[in-house]
């Protein structure tokens, strides 16, 4: 494997890769777009960004952004050093900035080390057999309407509900509010993309008041009614942080319980649609599994390899530094490109190829500080979905590709008809 520092140069022309995010974007690029990547890495394992910044391609040098200690994500310290400090003005994107995903230390080891393990060993058993409960009533639902209509979408039915019933079960959030969470998580996402439009904040910013009145709500009903469940345990933790400060105790309790909402629904749901079409859209490998599930899990990791569900995340440099080569001044953000890196044949040979037993290396759940909380509750979901829906559904198959929300970071599976 080449060592990060002296891998390929970039090019000198920040408008080469316009054209590609174009297409990275559009119907096309959504469908398959592993052109794009393969292109993007052929600029250099750096590349400028049209407007400043740069893109970052290469296995090595990703691995090398999320893992450093000098490479911090954009916080508002940093916003506020930014020319364009309107840019981050957006109610959207300040109540993200909040999130554990938008904070650098020490802010961020103070609320890690609160939440501690979220998802060990013990609570992945405890949730195991609630999760094969609601695995098992989802299909007895896509059986239902795959008997009575012949084809069914599997996101609506399957995909997207699944992760708002674990985490809804797991925080003791009633169901009758699950529609409501998915709707405005759906429209809040808008104004994290990379380049969002006016229309994009300003539908980001009605969902951010639907969410902050929900969560609120939530809160002040839960602390009225504590019980022994997650939340109520993070109420009188932060109760107890701030015993003369109920507001700053309100505002880090709603951050959190928001954020670890939210962020578990989307990017699983596709983890969870994507390895529907990619393993039933070859009998093949459906068969391959189903005699073989000891290769469960390989499947799932191939799949967050091949078509990871965000494509990429930013950070910036803490110091004056070097990567792959290239000077990167202090303050200067970088995008590392997900997709790109987990098809760099420097890191996994023939990239392009599904392959379930491949065991290669992907990024997708990132590295370091921010390594994803729920990576392991994600990979539970998966496996108990894959278990199940290969057994009780042995001809699935799609009856046509996905469909795709048009975005640049979250990648997002709108549909995935189906039929047995």
């Amino acid at each position: 494997m080449t060592a990060v520092g002296v891998i390929r140069g970039t090019t000198p022309d920040r408008r080469a890769v316009i054209p590609l995010l174009r297409r990275l974007r559009s119907a096309e690029g959504q469908a398959d777009p592993l052109p794009v990547w393969e292109e993007l890495r052929a600029l250099g394992d750096v590349v400028p960004a049209p407007w400043g910044g740069y893109f970052v391609t290469g296995f090595d040098a990703c691995n090398q952004v999320l893992r450093g200690r000098n490479w911090l994500v954009p916080d508002f310290d940093w916003q506020e050093r930014q020319p364009d400090t309107g840019r981050w003005q957006e109610p959207a994107t300040r109540e993200m900035t909040r999130t554990l995903s938008r904070l650098n230390r020490p802010a961020h080891t103070v609320q890690r080390r609160a939440l501690g393990n979220l998802f060990d060993r013990g609570t992945l058993e405890t949730m195991r057999p609630q999760i094969a409960d609601h695995v098992t009533r989802l299909l007895d639902r896509l059986d239902r309407r795959l008997r009575s209509h012949g084809a069914a979408d599997f996101v609506s039915t399957v995909g997207e509900q699944l992760p708002i019933h674990t985490v809804g079960r797991w925080l003791a959030i009633p169901a009758e509010h699950y529609p409501h969470i998915l709707d405005f998580t759906h429209r809040q996402v808008h104004a994290q993309e990379l380049l969002p439009t006016k229309s994009d904040l300003a539908i980001s910013a009605q969902a951010t008041r639907e969410m902050r009145a929900f969560f609120t709500g939530l809160l002040a009903h839960r602390r009225a009614h504590l019980g022994n469940d997650v939340l109520s345990g993070w109420i009188r933790h932060w109760d107890a942080q701030y015993p003369d400060d109920r507001a700053a105790a309100d505002q880090t309790l709603y951050d959190l319980t928001m954020f670890i909402t939210i962020a578990s629904l989307e990017t699983t749901a596709t983890l969870l649609t994507n390895a529907v079409w990619f393993l039933t859209r070859d009998p093949a490998r459906a068969d391959f599994l189903r005699r073989n599930p000891e290769h469960i899990d390989d499947a799932i990791d191939e799949v967050l390899r091949y078509d990871p569900p965000i494509h990429l995340n930013s950070r910036f440099a803490a110091d004056d530094t070097v990567l792959a080569g290239v000077p990167i001044a202090k303050d200067t953000t970088v995008h590392v490109l997900y997709g790109a890196a987990n098809h760099d044949p420097r890191r996994n040979h023939q990239p392009h190829v599904f392959d379930i037993r491949r065991k290669g290396g992907h990024l997708t759940f990132g590295g370091g500080a921010h390594y994803c909380l729920g990576s392991a509750l994600a990979r539970l979901e998966a496996r108990q979905l894959l278990t199940q829906l290969l057994e009780r559904f042995p001809t699935l198959r799609p009856t046509a590709g996905p469909t795709y929300a048009h975005r640049m970071v979250f990648r997002r599976i709108t549909s995935l008809y189906v039929t047995a």
